[in-house]
């Protein structure tokens, strides 16, 4: 039995890993459980640095973000032309440009350190996945075949018995 799910990995599994890869990956699916908390994993081997570009990223990818800024940006420019009279930032509105445009160059980077990392982590959580999805597959190979064993030996004794009612009533 063991060599027959063996088998079925092989056929399964890709045919571009390594020989001493696809031995390892045969003993982790037979023999070991093989879920993972992703979500765990990951949150324990994030840096600072990376809880702080989630953190952002969250922030800044949210519909009270994008309200706030609107209202900051109208504020700003009703202030700088019609209320001050000397504005800190008149029309062509320079200082604000500069601004804006120092916000998208490290916001950008941030955002997209958090994706990567979410790409990771997805990633991650496929492999898992394939492989829960392959393990139970050979489990229920596995049930299948001893289902069908259980209805075999059934059988026999359904024929066992039938064949000793039969010869009780020849006997009478």
């Amino acid at each position: 039995m063991e060599k027959k799910k063996k088998e079925i990995v092989k056929m399964l599994l890709n045919k571009n890993l390594e020989e001493k890869d696809e031995e390892e990956m045969l003993d982790l699916l037979i023999n070991s459980p093989i879920t993972v908390d992703v979500d765990k994993e990951n949150d324990a081997k994030m840096s600072f640095g990376d809880k702080v570009a989630d953190k952002i990223s969250e922030v800044a990818g949210s519909w009270t973000f994008i309200i706030l800024f609107c209202l900051f940006l109208i504020l700003w420019i009703i202030l700088n032309s019609l209320i001050l009279v000397n504005a800190i930032d008149p029309y062509p509105f320079i200082l604000l440009n500069l601004l804006l445009s120092c916000l998208a160059a490290l916001q950008a980077p941030i955002i997209m350190m958090s994706q990567n990392r979410q790409s990771k982590k997805d990633t991650i959580r496929n492999k898992n996945d394939y492989h829960t999805d392959l393990k139970s597959e050979l489990i229920l190979e596995q049930l299948h075949d001893h289902i069908e064993k259980v209805l075999q030996n059934q059988n026999k004794i359904l024929s066992y018995l039938k064949d000793d009612a039969n010869s009780n009533d020849n006997k009478e």
